[in-house]
């Protein structure tokens, strides 16, 4: 009598975890439902290739051409999220009031890029498909935040066709799961290298903002 009261108690235990696990998992409906709390992770550029032509090596003076000089621009591509929240409005764009953020995510990943970002190439401004996003949110750091995040893997920046490709992502950073993905693109504008590629990611921002998920 007292091992079925056991297992009794262990069942019922067990289907509260399972309960708790399961209203605490986030979904794709999740992500366009604008009551659903987000945290806005920033801009990864680990996946970046800034594609220059041979012809334009030399550059201007205005542009980079190097990894240390895409490097040097990293942040203050993500700090214009913070510093012009009017324009660059993650939160308009997800159809929310407010987001929290959390860049501090991507740039910890951003500080270890040792891979070359510059090259001449034009097939490599888009090689990543859906399973690689979600094989490189799998093993993101969250540091230790929770719920949904959202993230911009930057992959292409075509300075040839003044052009910029991006998989805008979702995750449930408690499991590490892939909630959502796109792949936009933006086209580049404004004075200045950082203005110049900053307004591409904009433009991005923008066309998501427009995802047909959200007349669901």
């Amino acid at each position: 009598m007292k091992m079925i009261t056991k297992l009794g108690r262990f069942s019922v235990l067990l289907c509260m975890v399972l309960s708790a696990q399961s209203i605490l998992a986030q979904s794709k409906a999740d992500v366009f439902d604008g009551k659903t709390p987000i945290t806005w992770l920033g801009l990864d550029y680990t996946q970046a290739k800034y594609i220059i032509a041979p012809a334009s090596e030399e550059g201007s003076k205005t542009d980079a051409t190097s990894t240390g000089a895409i490097k040097s621009y990293i942040s203050a591509w993500n700090y214009i999220f913070l510093t012009e929240p009017q324009k660059f409005n993650v939160a308009r764009a997800t159809h929310r009031t407010y987001v929290d953020n959390a860049i501090s995510v991507t740039g910890k990943a951003n500080d270890a890029i040792n891979r070359d970002l510059v090259s001449k190439n034009h097939a490599d401004f888009k090689t990543l498909t859906e399973q690689n996003i979600a094989n490189l949110v799998k093993n993101y750091d969250y540091q230790g935040k929770t719920g949904i995040g959202m993230l911009f893997f930057i992959e292409g920046m075509d300075k040839d066709t003044n052009t910029e490709g991006a998989w805008v992502t979702f995750v449930d950073m408690n499991s590490k799961t892939l909630l959502y993905t796109t792949y936009l693109t933006g086209k580049t504008g404004g004075m200045g290298f950082r203005n110049h590629w900053a307004d591409a990611t904009f433009r991005i921002l923008k066309a998501f903002e427009a995802d047909k998920n959200w007349t669901k």
